[in-house]
């Protein structure tokens, strides 16, 4: 259900994000010269307030940076994605980073049992596992760095209604206030595995209307935990680089994995395939729903993460 591995293939992804993260408003900052007017715009919408003058002024002039960074971004004539003004305009990119990208990047121990789809021969040429009911809608993870938590809960979710025909949106507030004897350790990181180890020795996971995501730490509530909406049987990591086996498995199911999602136009995309830059530092949990290719031929992965549904390039 994971995969975690430490890898040096390059990546292309496909984002596609909600209207709800992207406005008439904040698109017509693009055809703007940025200003201080136009910050107060943005923060009208986003319903951003700062402590004090100062950082106002601060955020604005980063503001105003990043509506530059963008507009030069997508004059490009040979990028085949687009960046957008959102809710993270203001930030810098260490900022945005800092808060929400949380993985915390580990080398994985060689696998002592056969991969499960190891003797998968013939794979659809695309997937999309939204369109066969085993994706919940997109999820706002906040301020709080659990990626690790919405990368294990959706993979979950996918699982749970291939087995079972349901689809069940399943907490991640859980795994932050609950799955705190190891890595995992809420907003300030965690591992998918261990969110998977967590939910095995639980014995289960409940469902997010029973315990609703805060956005913060806090205090397990030890009696929705114990009432279970789903639970797994076991779980093992993807084999190392290899782009094939990942293919056979997210063929077969949603699944979790690690990106680098450290840079500015990961924090700005908003359509088309993302061909930018891909590092191997990996700092931030996914979930892999499915992959296709683009009118061109360019191939790529279909990724859901924090607010959006990725489509990341891939080479096979």
């Amino acid at each position: 259900m994971t995969s975690t591995n430490r890898t040096t293939q390059t990546f292309l992804v496909l984002i596609f994000f909600y209207a709800s993260l992207l406005s008439h408003t904040t698109s017509r900052l693009l055809h703007e010269a940025p200003s201080y007017e136009s910050h107060e715009q943005w923060m009208a919408h986003y319903g951003r307030v700062y402590k004090d003058a100062d950082e106002k002024e601060q955020h604005s002039k980063i503001f105003q940076e990043n509506v530059r960074y963008i507009e030069s971004s997508n004059s490009a004539m040979n990028k085949a994605y687009k960046l957008a003004v959102n809710e993270f305009a203001d930030l810098t990119n260490e900022e945005f980073t800092s808060t929400r990208n949380r993985f915390k990047a580990h080398e994985c121990s060689p696998s002592t049992s056969a991969f499960r789809y190891e003797n998968v021969t013939t794979v659809p040429s695309s997937m999309d596992w939204r369109k066969k009911g085993a994706v919940t809608p997109v999820k706002d993870q906040g301020q709080c760095g659990c990626c690790w938590a919405f990368s294990a809960v959706a993979a979950m979710e996918g699982i749970t209604q291939l087995k079972t025909g349901k689809l069940v949106s399943l907490s991640e507030q859980e795994l932050v206030d609950c799955d705190t004897g190891g890595q995992d350790q809420g907003c300030e990181g965690g591992l998918m595995d261990d969110a998977f180890d967590f939910i095995l020795n639980n014995k289960g996971l409940t469902k997010e209307s029973n315990y609703p995501y805060k956005g913060v730490d806090g205090t397990c509530n030890s009696n929705e935990e114990s009432n279970h909406a789903a639970a797994i049987t076991g779980h093992e990591d993807v084999p190392a680089n290899s782009e094939s086996a990942l293919l056979k498995a997210v063929a077969s199911q949603p699944i979790s994995v690690a990106i680098d999602a450290s840079g500015s136009d990961f924090q700005f995309y908003s359509s088309g395939v993302f061909t930018g830059e891909c590092g191997t530092e990996l700092d931030h949990g996914v979930t892999a729903v499915g992959y296709g290719a683009s009118a061109d031929g360019t191939k790529y992965w279909l990724v859901k993460t924090l607010g959006e549904q990725v489509g990341v390039k891939r080479g096979t």
